[in-house]
């Protein structure tokens, strides 16, 4: 008996042994001669990222099976759904920069240590990602965010996924000049009526603190229009993303006949070009004189100078540890550890990708209220199903004041916006205090323009109260 025992005892020491040499021969950390971006490809390629993580998952041979198959299908659903990785790691393979949300939300999954998950490892070996391999993916994800930006920032801070807004970007102020006249100019709605200022008023942060714009004729808009602060920070415009440049949404509103309503723009530049100081004014700097083109040009070349720099979190970014309170720096930590970093990224805060409204939760089954086609976010442009309710992220800055919140302009605290983004992006029932750590963090993201600080006048208990009555 006694010497069965001894040959079982080694025989587990020796199956364990083997076990732990193939664990660790399956799970080696590629080699450090490798350039950077290799040797991180090599790991989620091994880890078999996209087998959930892409549109077309190579699934393994048992999900095939009965009872085995459901589970995997679920998790190929879930993973996809939340991130695809496929241009992260065209990207990253090219050697190419990656977007900056990709190199958030990697590096959050990597330092939480949540994928993959046990049931996909304790199958697949090779995939775990081991002490070492993480640290590789973070010293990578470090070093390309410093690249990634030339902000001057150092030390820690340098490597923060939330950058400091520019101070200054480069314009032509003859251009600028113009789009101004042109951004408050009634003259572009079809009864001289509205203006892009209507709808973003700079002394109310870019807002106009409505559900949804009135436009020509009393008419209502249908989702809720975002700050005209810092959009040439996002990479594309409106919700949907419909418009690629700051001069390609210019050219919306004046169009669009719940807006602004023109026939067209040769109707708008007729009106224009019978301003002769502004048609001579706006000849001397476009030679050939009002078109479309030009007009959308000037008038994104304004844009680009209506960025907030100077906010208490930038001061602390550049190093003034007595910009924000304990308070606030906890709410921020915060922010970072419930996944608001991983989409409110870079200098806006957002504006950098689109993302599913409800990753946790039904938002639309919960809300209650019959469905739009503005709801639909970025799929009304694409038609693909996966881009139904997704939108590009806002950005938070000057955020206090941009009230109400969501495209559909259906929360009017800053507090309810905050709970809500917890618990259908996070899937997190925030405590009172987290709340309210995280709100004061917002706070501190005010920013001024032309050395001012951005305020707003609007007086919101009249706005929200008028609206409550219908």
């Amino acid at each position: 008996m006694k010497r069965i025992l001894k040959w079982c005892f080694w025989a587990l020491l020796v199956a364990v042994a083997a076990i732990a040499v193939v664990y660790r021969a399956v799970n080696r950390v590629p080699s450090a001669d490798m350039p950077q971006n290799e040797r991180v490809y090599a790991i989620f390629e091994e880890g078999g990222c996209l087998s959930c993580h892409s549109a077309d998952p190579q699934l393994p041979f048992y999900s095939k099976l009965p009872l085995a198959g459901k589970v995997v299908i679920k998790d190929v659903d879930s993973g996809y759904r939340a991130y695809d990785m496929t241009r992260f790691m065209e990207d990253l393979k090219a050697g190419k920069q990656v977007n900056a949300v990709d190199l958030a939300k990697v590096e959050k999954v990597v330092m939480d240590d949540r994928m993959p998950l046990p049931k996909y490892y304790l199958v697949h070996w090779g995939s775990s990602l081991t002490k070492e391999k993480r640290a590789v993916v973070l010293d990578w994800v470090r070093d390309e965010r410093m690249a990634m930006y030339e902000d001057g920032l150092t030390g820690e801070r340098a490597a923060e996924p939330v950058r400091p807004i520019a101070h200054s970007l480069e314009t032509d102020p003859a251009k600028v000049a113009l789009g101004s006249a042109l951004f408050h100019d009634p003259r572009l709605s079809v009864d001289n009526t509205v203006s892009c200022a209507t709808c973003h008023a700079l002394e109310t942060a870019g807002v106009d603190n409505h559900q949804y714009s009135d436009g020509v004729g009393g008419q209502k808009g249908g989702v809720n229009a975002p700050t005209v602060y810092n959009a040439v920070y996002n990479f594309v415009q409106f919700w949907d993303g419909r418009a690629q440049t700051l001069a390609d949404q210019a050219a919306g509103p004046p169009l669009n006949p719940v807006e602004m309503a023109s026939p067209s723009f040769d109707d708008i530049i007729a009106k224009l070009e019978k301003d002769k100081p502004f048609s001579k004014a706006f000849k001397e700097v476009y030679p050939d004189g009002l078109t479309q083109a030009n007009i959308t040009d000037a008038i994104e070349e304004f844009e680009r100078t209506l960025i907030t720099p100077d906010s208490r979190f930038d001061k602390w970014l550049r190093g003034d540890d007595s910009a924000i309170t304990a308070e606030e720096l906890e709410g921020y930590e915060m922010f970072k550890t419930y996944d608001c970093a991983t989409c409110h990224v870079g200098p806006n805060l957002g504006g950098l990708s689109y993302e599913l409204m409800g990753l946790r939760r039904h938002y639309f089954a919960d809300r209650g209220l019959e469905l739009t086609v503005e709801d639909n976010g970025r799929y009304k442009e694409t038609q693909q199903e996966r881009d139904r309710h997704r939108f590009k992220v806002p950005g938070l800055r000057n955020v206090e004041h941009t009230w109400p919140y969501y495209h559909d302009g259906t929360r009017h605290t800053l507090e309810e916006a905050v709970r809500d983004m917890g618990l259908y992006q996070s899937g997190v029932e925030l405590a009172d205090a987290e709340v309210a750590g995280i709100t004061s963090f917002l706070r501190t993201l005010t920013g001024e323009y032309q050395g001012q600080p951005i305020t707003n006048s609007n007086p919101r208990e009249m706005i929200f109260g008028h609206e409550h009555d219908h």
